[in-house]
Order: C-alpha cells, then structure tokens, then sequence
C-alpha cells in the first residue's frame, strides 16, 4: 500500500464523512462527532478508490498540458495549425520585430535591440503573427462555405477569449478565438462553419445541426477533438 498524504476538515454541515480528491490535495469531509480513529480507518478502507482517482486526475491533466514552449529562444518548438515548427531567431537591419513562417517559425530581431530584447517579446511577435493569419484564414473561409446558404457575416473580429472558440451576435457579427491557430485547419473550418450557421439557425437545434452537415459532413469527429484537446489550447502560447 503506497502512503499518502492526507488533511481532514470537519463541518458542523457534513452529515457523514467523504474523500475529497483533487490534483492538489487529498481532503476527508467530516462532520464533527466522528473520530479522528475511525476517520483514519476509512482513509485506508476507500485506499483503491483513492489511489484510482488520483491517477485518472494525473492522467487527464497529462492531456490538457500547455503546448507552450518554455522560453521562446532558438530552436524552440512553436505549435502553429496542429504541428509544431522550430523557432530560428535572426538579426536584422528592420526597425522592428519580423515573424516569418515556412517550414521553421524566424523571428528576426533588429540588429540595435538585439541584447535587449528577449522572450516575452519574441512571444508577443508572434502572437501578433498568428492573429493576423487566422483573420485571412477566416475571411478565406467566409468565401468558401458563404455562398452556399448566403451565410454572410456583417463584421468578423479575431478575439482573445478564454473560453468560447467563436460567437455570432444578433446582427451575424462573428467573433473567432485566435487560438484556434493552433489547432489543425480543419478544427478552425469546423467553428467558422458553426458559426457561419447561427446566421440562419440562432440555436443548437437539428435543423442547425443538419446544416452544419451539409458544409461539414464529417463536423462530428472535428468537434470531438475540439472536445478533447481544447483544454491545453486555451493554455495558450
């Protein structure tokens, strides 16, 4: 039996005594006349749902970790459309920060700041790249799946959000999460569509749904990646 460590906490509110666990501690819930024996004893008798629960946590947090490098210097990994691309940092004789992208992400750095600037800026840059793109990416396909159902945004705006991968107001406004760069193209095309479709169908009903297959056969395995992989991009870069 492998030790480990837990706190318990006694309420006037707890009617009998439960296990907390969480990723950052082990916590025994337990209402105050209950012995700290006895609370011992079920501590060891609920031992195999412990241990479980802990490696089922430690397991599906393994999935959502940050897809972020550490530090974005040269030779960094940078996640960009579901692959990663190494970063190759230059000087040059430009004013300001340039990000260039082809089979390597390159950050070339003004030859006068070159001591001076550092990751967060080289990070900023990038980012900055990034939105950029994902708002051509949109626009282009606005103007691939637009014409079929005449879904013609009034505006489209790239945001940073923190929860929502895109929105479509009242007036078929359509917001996109630029951290959808990160993801494979075709999870990006998947909420442009989805969003695309709230210009006719305001809700999530089956006439919704079915026109979003009729753009997105396939939308269903798109939208469970989105399900499984969408906690480490919103970590974000």
């Amino acid at each position: 039996m492998e030790p480990f460590s837990y706190q318990i906490k006694r309420t006037p509110r707890a009617s009998k005594a439960r296990i907390v666990v969480t990723l950052e501690k082990i916590e025994v819930i337990a209402p105050l006349h209950i012995s700290e024996d006895r609370l011992h004893q079920f501590v060891k008798e609920q031992w195999h749902w412990i241990t479980d629960a802990v490696q089922k946590l430690q397991s599906r947090a393994a999935q959502h970790r940050s897809i972020a490098p550490k530090a974005y210097h040269d030779g960094a990994s940078i996640p960009y459309q579901g692959k990663t691309f190494p970063l190759s940092v230059t000087k040059t004789h430009l004013k300001r920060i340039k990000i260039e992208h082809a089979l390597t992400f390159t950050a070339h750095i003004p030859h006068s700041q070159w001591d001076t600037i550092g990751s967060d800026e080289i990070r900023a840059a990038i980012i900055r790249w990034m939105k950029i793109n994902v708002k051509l990416t949109v626009e282009q396909l606005v103007c691939q799946h637009g014409p079929k159902h005449q879904l013609f945004p009034k505006s489209i705006a790239i945001k940073s959000q923190k929860s929502r991968w895109g929105s479509c107001g009242i007036h078929n406004d359509i917001a996109i999460n630029w951290l959808l760069a990160l993801a494979p193209l075709e999870i990006l095309e998947y909420v442009v569509v989805h969003e695309l479709c709230h210009i006719k169908e305001k809700n999530h009903s089956k006439q919704f749904w079915a026109l979003v297959a009729q753009h997105l056969p396939h939308y269903r395995s798109v939208r469970l990646w989105l399900k499984q992989h969408g906690r480490s991009l919103m970590l974000g870069i």
